[in-house]
């Protein structure tokens, strides 16, 4: 008996010491918000997946590890399970000009905006079934200096398209600066059989910066 009360007690012990462990409030905060084109206002839109994070820290700790949001394909954000508390936030490896970092106080409801220069803005953006095609044609306007890496046009039968999450692409290398004034035409030929009867598609271009993703315009829900 002296043994089964030996390893019964320190078990014990072990299951109340945890209960008082976890005995904290859960999170009784959120924050929301959008990244937003500061010259026009508009969303900019993302890739769900492998497209722009939003890093935070949670401050009051002597080494706080980096958290992160996903943001949607629209360019908006929210998390419902944050900590009230003062936070170090930053949109990182984006489709804009990097920013600094911006601590923001979080309690209730916070939402907080990010306003950032876009490397490219797609114009004039037409996707329509041509015959037995789908042709995208679109204009862009640089705000940076660098080439144009490439563009594409991505589809998919959800509406989370993107180079990240597509069932097909075409995509063309530019590498070099563009002409405001240029149209460019991207044109898919649509399979006898394609997989879907309808697909989203979204057309694309991609600044030559480091960690940079594409800059998107509005995805398009067409029947094949």
């Amino acid at each position: 008996m002296k043994t089964i009360i030996k390893i019964f007690i320190p078990i014990l012990m072990f299951l109340v010491y945890s209960c008082e462990l976890d005995n904290y409030d859960g999170p009784d905060a959120v924050i929301h918000g959008a990244i937003i084109d500061a010259d026009t206002d508009e969303l900019i839109e993302q890739d769900v997946i492998n497209g722009t994070e939003i890093e935070y820290l949670e401050h009051g700790y002597e080494t706080p590890a980096t958290q992160y949001m996903v943001i949607k394909n629209d360019g908006t954000y929210r998390n419902n399970l944050m900590f009230s508390g003062t936070y170090t936030i930053q949109p990182v490896r984006g489709n804009f000009v990097p920013i600094d970092p911006i601590e923001v106080e979080v309690s209730g409801v916070t939402e907080l905006d990010f306003e950032v220069q876009p490397y490219i803005r797609l114009k004039d953006v037409v996707i329509e079934k041509e015959g037995s095609s789908i042709v995208a044609s679109f204009r862009l306007e640089q705000t940076v200096s660098n080439n144009v890496a490439k563009i594409g046009l991505f589809g998919h039968p959800e509406a989370h398209v993107g180079a990240s999450v597509r069932t097909m692409n075409v995509e063309r290398s530019i590498n070099g600066v563009v002409d405001p004034e240029t149209e460019f035409t991207l044109e898919w030929s649509i399979p006898d059989n394609p997989s879907a009867d309808k697909m989203f598609f979204r057309v694309g271009a991609l600044i030559d910066a480091p960690e940079a993703k594409y800059n998107y315009a509005p995805a398009r829900k067409l029947a094949l």
